[in-house]
């Protein structure tokens, strides 16, 4: 019965993104593509300073890691117990948070050093994280997402909505341009969020992205947006996606 449920709430909020409106629709060009760790369950994927980096999840493989681009390999790995199970990421004021799924812990560390820096308790599920350079911009699955100070506590929330239909399900998070990029999860979707309000700005379509001769067994969702601030470039990948693509935007 849950399984069922889960499945229509699914449906009902793929009808709910792909309804008219004044909402913008977009296709992508991939401009170029890169190797990615097919191991990989891909959480969180950020760039700091030009830098690449990744959370991944499930028990007993969750990780945090910078990664080399051009060759997707780890240059850095921070390995989690097997009771952790790694959710989204992100660089903010001077230290690094790593959240967990059902844990309801963040993982902290010195950004400089890399060093642990502590565990904080977190009152929420962990999906997606990202920043807007004043908050910690966090999501946790539902139509919420919440604005966060340094300490983790709450500043004020938005509920994500497509005209009057709460957009649910909102996975890995990216602040581009100055608006919410999110994943939503299951999908091929992508929706641009206003984040005063909360409003769907723009839907990105990304089917197909993933070729069905580099899919296996081990293939999953779409799931990782990153913002290189210093090239402008944007990428995106999957879990357990072999390859990491650098795309652009195409009005539809």
């Amino acid at each position: 019965m849950m399984k069922r449920l889960v499945i229509l709430a699914i449906m009902a909020a793929l009808l709910t993104l792909s309804c008219s409106g004044s909402v913008k629709r977009y296709g992508i060009e991939v401009v170029a593509e890169y190797p990615h760790d097919a191991g990989s369950y891909t959480q969180g994927l950020f760039f700091d300073k030009g830098e690449l980096y990744e959370s991944t999840g499930t028990y007993g493989k969750s990780t945090f890691r910078k990664v080399d681009l051009e060759t997707g390999e780890a240059l850095l790995r921070i390995d989690y117990p097997e009771e952790y199970f790694g959710e989204g990421s992100v660089f903010f004021k001077d230290s690094l948070y790593v959240l967990t799924w059902e844990n309801r812990k963040v993982f902290v560390y010195d950004a400089r050093t890399m060093e642990p820096a502590g565990e904080r308790d977190y009152p929420r599920q962990g999906w997606g994280l990202t920043t807007d350079g004043r908050s910690l911009v966090a999501s946790d699955g539902s139509s919420r997402i919440y604005f966060l100070d340094k300490d983790l506590r709450l500043e004020r929330k938005i509920i994500v909505r497509r005209d009057k239909h709460q957009i649910k399900w909102l996975n890995e998070l990216e602040w581009i341009d100055g608006r919410i990029w999110a994943n939503v999860y299951t999908t091929d979707n992508i929706v641009i969020i206003n984040p005063r309000n909360g409003n769907v700005e723009g839907i990105i379509d990304l089917r197909g992205l993933l070729p069905k001769e580099l899919r296996t067994i081990d293939t999953d969702v779409l799931n990782g947006i990153a913002y290189d601030s210093v090239t402008g470039k944007i990428y995106v990948t999957g879990k357990n996606w072999p390859r990491l693509y650098e795309i652009k935007l195409v009005r539809k």
